[in-house]
């Protein structure tokens, strides 16, 4: 399974009907910078998207947020709940930054200082709750495990 972020929302027809019949290979072929070609034993539910980006899926646990990045942490800074997929990249970035500025603990957010830590520590049930991309990588997920 590829799991990657889209960059950029995905388009209305890449996501339509059932999640298993959904076609990120369409949205990585048809970006312009990515243009990737499925792999010919590839299918769709090999391929998993964060939209637009990993941060999307760490701002839908503010919590954990505000717990990993201690006192300083302004959770207000954070876009509203709601639709985590619609919010830009560049917006989720400097929210991320913006909040974590006055952390006394961990210091302004970095990516790679801190992001795949925030992966282990976010509650997978927010994210789902909040990204249907999300939803369906854990849905697909869990089906491949279960005999």
């Amino acid at each position: 399974m590829l799991l990657v972020d889209s960059e950029e929302p995905v388009a209305s027809g890449n996501a339509q009907g059932a999640a298993k019949d959904w076609r990120p290979w369409q949205h990585l072929k048809q970006r312009p910078g990515d243009n990737w070609d499925k792999p010919d034993r590839g299918d769709e539910c090999d391929c998993h998207l964060m939209v637009p980006c990993m941060e999307s899926w760490i701002i839908a646990d503010p919590e954990t947020l505000e717990r990993f990045f201690g006192a300083g942490f302004d959770k207000n800074k954070l876009p509203k709940s709601g639709k985590i997929e619609a919010v830009q990249k560049q917006d989720i970035y400097d929210s991320l930054k913006q909040s974590s500025r006055g952390s006394r603990t961990k210091g302004e957010y970095d990516k790679g200082r801190h992001s795949f830590n925030l992966l282990a520590c976010i509650d997978p049930t927010k994210v789902s709750a909040a990204s249907p991309w999300a939803r369906r990588f854990v849905d697909l997920l869990k089906g491949r495990m279960d005999p």
